[in-house]
């Protein structure tokens, strides 16, 4: 039995033509880049043209572009070390309730630990958030906003252009977690975030795991959290991981300037198969039904849980979610639902499909049956 794979909001397959690209840097070209040397040096100048490549593709100066070790890095490094590089401006912080773990725990953090005020805004039943309440939660003290561009688990999104223009015309910085919206949406240049920080991670498009990037737009230079080299324009010590950054340039300008995920058929197929699942009891669909992730759908089911579904799908050879990849193996009710008002007995039942280029309507057609044969298993 050959697996349906609806995950790709987890992780994505590495393109071949990504794995092609990379493969040299895997075996001739592995000198350390800051090394002087010859084989050194081939290091720095792939790693440089590398720098331009991703400039060019954002629209950006290459001293703009800093590569990491992934999303969560690059939001880590965004969040605390704008922070702790403002704090003798301001200590008042303000984030979304619906935020990935990677924003949220590192806002957590800073409150709990570092003497910072956090605003955590809600969102509207549609996990939507208004840009009214982030306007009204700005104070005197507030040096940074950050709002992600397209949830993870229900794919809402937001309306992040409009939250970056009022927060520069108030002089506090926004950052956008913009992990998966990437090679999802459509892409012109990382200004139309219109933020001073965006988060990228590239195995959400088809590049390697492992590696990501932030851009930060200059002069700005928040604190390094990674010590220990002078590497990244001073913000992130560390021997560069050549291959994996030559993977993210090359799935960037392959599958997000052009996006990888076909929005029209997989708008059509999520909005099919949403239709069929709400004629099972006591299922709902959640999140925002025109403004969201044309490839994700996501509903609850009465009556049973996360686990026992996934399960369920799984031994059908269905791969699917309970929502975020990285607690998918978690009990706990989805803090984004419960941030929408779903009571816990209805949040902790989350099932997410994120599908993907490899995906055909025959996989989902197949997939509502299994949904509605799963159900009736359970409840028996």
């Amino acid at each position: 039995m050959t697996p349906i794979y609806f995950d790709y909001n987890a992780t994505t397959p590495l393109d071949l033509g990504v794995r092609q690209a990379m493969d040299p840097y895997l075996q001739g070209f592995w000198g350390n880049p800051s090394s002087i040397h010859s084989i050194g040096r081939h290091a720095r100048a792939a790693l440089d043209e590398a720098r331009y490549r991703m400039a060019s593709a954002w629209a950006c100066r290459p001293s703009e572009v800093v590569f990491t070790g992934g999303g969560t890095e690059s939001n880590n490094l965004a969040i605390l070390g704008t922070a702790r590089l403002l704090k003798s401006k301001g200590r008042h912080l303000v984030t979304s309730r619906i935020e990935h773990h990677a924003v949220l725990h590192a806002f957590q953090y800073l409150q709990q630990n570092e003497g910072f005020d956090v605003t955590f805004l809600p969102v509207d039943s549609n996990g939507r958030l208004d840009v009214g309440q982030v306007l009204s939660s700005l104070r005197s003290d507030t040096v940074l906003v950050s709002v992600m561009a397209a949830n993870n688990e229900v794919g809402t999104l937001q309306p992040v252009a409009e939250i970056g223009s009022l927060c520069r015309e108030r002089g506090v910085l926004f950052h956008c977690d913009a992990v998966q919206a990437f090679g999802k949406v459509s892409f012109r240049d990382i200004h139309q975030f219109e933020a001073d920080l965006v988060s990228v991670c590239a195995h959400k498009f088809h590049g390697p795991r492992g590696t990501g990037a932030l851009f930060i737009r200059s002069p700005l230079l928040p604190h390094p959290i990674q010590h220990g080299g002078a590497q990244e324009n001073e913000r992130r010590g560390g021997t560069e991981n050549i291959a994996a950054i030559v993977g993210l340039v090359e799935a960037f300008e392959r599958c997000v300037v052009q996006p990888a995920f076909p929005e029209a058929s997989l708008r059509e197929w999520t909005t099919w198969l949403a239709d069929r699942l709400v004629q099972i009891s006591g299922v709902v669909i959640r999140g925002d039904s025109s403004k969201r992730l044309s490839n994700t759908l996501s509903f609850t089911v009465l009556g049973t849980d996360s686990i026992a579904l996934l399960a369920n799908l799984d031994l059908e050879g269905v791969c699917a979610s309970s929502g975020s990849a990285c607690t998918a193996g978690s009990v706990e009710p989805s803090h984004v639902l419960k941030a929408m008002g779903v009571p816990d007995s209805e949040a902790n039942a989350l099932i997410r499909f994120s599908l993907g280029r490899e995906n055909n309507f025959d996989q989902v057609r197949h997939v509502a049956e299994i949904v509605a044969d799963s159900v009736k298993r359970i409840r028996r």
